[in-house]
């Protein structure tokens, strides 16, 4: 059995670690309400950029397919790009590991040779592990990325699909549910398809200077939105899943603080005891002799 001086050195122990996972419980609240405040911000203009692509859409199945944008064009499929989001630091639950649990099912589905733009040391430092193929790696963006800073992963998808060196490529993120859910989400990313969106159907709007040049300036920054948006949901969804980690571990560390302060208890009676029966046993012994 340990000593009473063990229990209060781990009972210390304990609560100076309960202290640091409080701590980081709040910054990571903190963050999170951040992240979703910018995720919210982000949506109207989003939600219309994809309303005026559906709109330039419905001319689409009439042009010519040599004179189709780059990033519309549809080909065989031989080889795959993954941009892969995982969070950048541990600490956060179960949440990168279900991440690269889903990506590599999704891999090993495809039966295609794939390569990884990686976003995140996580998902970076497993897959280059396991041997596959990162043609790009995007590290240190920090708990706020601005526009700017994602932009070159969407360049670095759009010049492999451009090139001939992917023939399809998707985008894997972890969607924020919830502050307790977080869902891992693939998404085609290219070839861009257009959503149906029925408000715009029925309706002859005049672009200026014509539909081909608004929709060949359109796609570019809409494959930037939608990665920008997927790592926009990462960083909530990271910043959630830290908060309630770190929440689980706090009141674990309290439920332990609890028990052992119960066993402290117990062993100082049971030495008290001891110590009086041994007081009493010295003093009988006295006593006879």
């Amino acid at each position: 059995m340990a000593t009473l001086r063990q229990i209060r050195r781990r009972i210390r122990t304990i609560q100076n670690t309960a202290k640091i996972t409080k701590a980081m419980e709040l910054v990571a609240a903190s963050k999170m309400r951040r992240a979703q405040t910018r995720a919210l911000a982000a949506r109207p203009y989003a939600e219309k950029m994809r309303w005026v692509l559906a709109d330039l859409a419905e001319t689409l199945p009439f042009q010519d397919p040599e004179t189709v944008h780059p990033l519309l064009r549809r080909r065989e499929v031989r080889a795959i790009d993954i941009v892969l989001i995982t969070p950048e630091r541990g600490l956060c639950g179960g949440l990168p590991s279900n991440l690269v649990r889903h990506t590599a099912s999704f891999i090993v589905e495809r039966h295609l040779p794939v390569r990884l733009i990686t976003v995140g040391r996580k998902g970076r430092d497993f897959f280059r592990r396991t041997g596959t193929e990162i043609a790009a790696e995007f590290i240190g963006l920090g708990d706020y990325p601005s526009y700017e800073d994602v932009r070159p992963i969407a360049r670095v998808a759009m010049e492999h699909y451009i090139d001939g060196l992917a023939d399809e490529v998707y985008l894997i993120y972890a969607l924020f549910m919830s502050t307790m859910l977080q869902r891992p989400e693939v998404f085609k990313l290219l070839p861009v398809e257009p959503p149906a969106e029925a408000a715009t159907w029925g309706v002859d709007y005049i672009y200026e200077p014509s539909r081909e040049a608004v929709l060949a300036e359109l796609l570019p920054r809409y494959v930037e939105r939608q990665v920008y948006e997927a790592v926009l949901e990462a960083q909530a969804s990271e910043q959630s899943a830290r908060m309630v980690a770190m929440r689980n571990a706090t009141d674990n560390a309290t439920d332990m603080i609890r028990e052992l302060t119960l066993t402290y208890n117990k062993a100082r009676q049971e030495t008290i005891t001891k110590e009086l029966l041994e007081l009493t046993g010295g003093a009988e012994a006295l006593r006879g002799a």
